[in-house]
C-alpha cells in the first residue's frame, strides 16, 4: 500500500544499517534517562520481540543441518555452558564476593551462563567467517540454556537466585517455546518466501526494538554516573575486560582448531544473550546487578565493530592457507 511505502523503505534502510545503528542505539540509551525510565517496564517484552525477530531469522532446519561438525560443537557448548560459568563462579566462592556481593555473583551468573546474543551469526557471517558454526552454537546453546542455567544457578547462587532454580527452567523453556512458536506462525502464516524477502525490514525492525532495550536496561546509569562517575566508568570497563577474557581465553583453549573456527567460538562466549536470563528472573536485578547488565550492553553492540579489522585479517589468512592448501594438492 502506498501510505506504507515510505515507513517500509526507511525499515529497510535502517536494517542495511546493521551494527553501525546497533552501536549507536546502545550509546543513545545512556544520554537519554527520562526514556529510559519510560522504557524499563517494557524490558521483558522487548526481549520476547527480539526472540520472536531472532527465531524468524532462524530456520530451526538450518541449525540441523548446520550442526556438521558434532565433537566441536559439542566441546564448545561444554565450554561455554559449564565450565566458564562454574569456573567464575567457583572463584568468586573462593575468594568470598559470592557471600560478601551476591550482587557480584548474580551479574557473574547471566554474563556466564547465557547463551550467546542471537545475532551472532549474522555478524560471523558479515565478515566472511564460518556462520554455520555460529548459527549451531547459537541454536544449540538456546535449547540446552533451560537445562543448563538452572543447574549452573542453583549450584553456584544457592539462596542467593531470585528464583527457583526449577522454576527458572520453566520460564526459559516457556519464553523460548513461545517466541519460536511465535515466529513458527509468522512464518506459516506470510509464507517462508515473504519472511525470506523481508530480512531487510525484520533487521530494522530489530534495530528498532534494540533500541527501545538498549534505552530500557539504561535506565539509572546515567543516575548513577553522576553520583559516582568514576564507580561507574570502572564497571563499564569491567564489562568489556570480561568479555574480551572470555574470548581470548576461549581462543586459548581452542588453538588447536582453525583460527577462523576459533574465533567464532570466542565470540559466541564472549557476547552472550545476558537478557534472556534477566527475562527468565522477571526482568529485575539488584541495582548492582542491573547496572552490569546495562552497561554489558556496550560490549555487545560495540565489540563487533572493534573486532571486525582482527576478523577480517583471520578471515584473510584462513583463506590464504585454503588457497595454498589446495595448490600443493596432488593435481591442485
Amino acid at each position: 500500500m502506498p501510505a506504507l511505502a515510505l515507513p517500509l523503505t526507511l525499515l529497510a534502510w535502517l536494517g542495511r544499517q546493521g551494527t553501525r545503528a546497533v552501536a549507536i542505539s546502545a550509546l543513545l540509551g545512556m544520554v537519554l534517562p527520562p526514556l529510559s525510565a519510560l522504557f524499563r517496564p517494557l524490558v521483558e517484552e522487548a526481549i520476547f520481540v527480539l526472540l520472536v525477530l531472532a527465531f524468524l531469522r532462524v530456520d530451526p532446519v538450518a541449525v540441523v543441518a548446520h550442526v556438521r561438525r558434532p565433537k566441536l560443537v559439542a566441546l564448545s557448548l561444554v565450554w561455554m555452558l559449564l565450565a566458564v560459568p562454574i569456573a567464575v563462579g567457583s572463584l568468586l566462592k573462593v575468594s568470598g564476593l559470592t557471600a560478601l556481593h551476591p550482587d557480584i555473583a548474580l551479574a557473574a551468573f547471566i554474563v556466564t551462563a547465557a547463551p550467546p546474543i542471537m545475532s551472532a551469526p549474522a555478524f560471523i557471517a558479515l565478515i566472511g567467517l564460518d556462520g554455520a558454526l555460529s548459527l549451531a552454537l547459537v541454536g544449540c546453546g538456546m535449547l540446552l540454556t533451560p537445562i543448563t542455567a538452572p543447574l549452573i544457578g542453583g549450584l553456584l547462587l544457592g539462596e542467593s537466585l531470585p528464583i527457583d532454580a526449577f522454576a527458572l527452567g520453566l520460564r526459559l523453556t516457556g519464553l523460548l517455546a513461545a517466541s519460536a512458536g511465535m515466529a513458527l506462525l509468522i512464518r506459516r502464516f506470510a509464507g517462508n518466501a515473504r519472511v525470506v524477502g523481508a530480512k531487510e525490514h525484520i533487521d530494522g525492525l530489530n534495530v528498532l526494538i534494540l533500541f527501545i532495550f538498549a534505552v530500557a536496561v539504561m535506565d539509572g546509569v546515567a543516575e548513577r554516573f553522576m553520583a559516582a562517575p568514576l564507580f561507574t566508568l570502572a564497571v563499564a570497563a569491567l564489562t568489556f575486560a570480561v568479555a574480551l577474557t572470555q574470548m581470548g581465553v576461549t581462543l586459548l583453549v581452542f588453538s588447536r582448531v582453525r583460527r577462523d573456527q576459533g574465533f567464532v567460538i570466542g565470540h559466541a562466549v564472549g557476547n552472550r544473550n545476558m537478557g534472556l536470563l534477566v527475562a527468565a528472573l522477571g526482568g529485575t536485578l539488584p541495582d548492582l546487578a542491573w547496572l552490569y547488565f546495562g552497561l554489558g550492553q556496550l560490549p555487545i553492540y560495540l565489540l563487533p565493530w572493534l573486532l571486525k579489522p582482527l576478523a577480517n585479517r583471520i578471515a584473510a589468512d584462513q583463506a590464504e592457507r585454503d588457497r595454498d592448501h589446495g595448490s600443493a594438492a596432488p593435481g591442485g
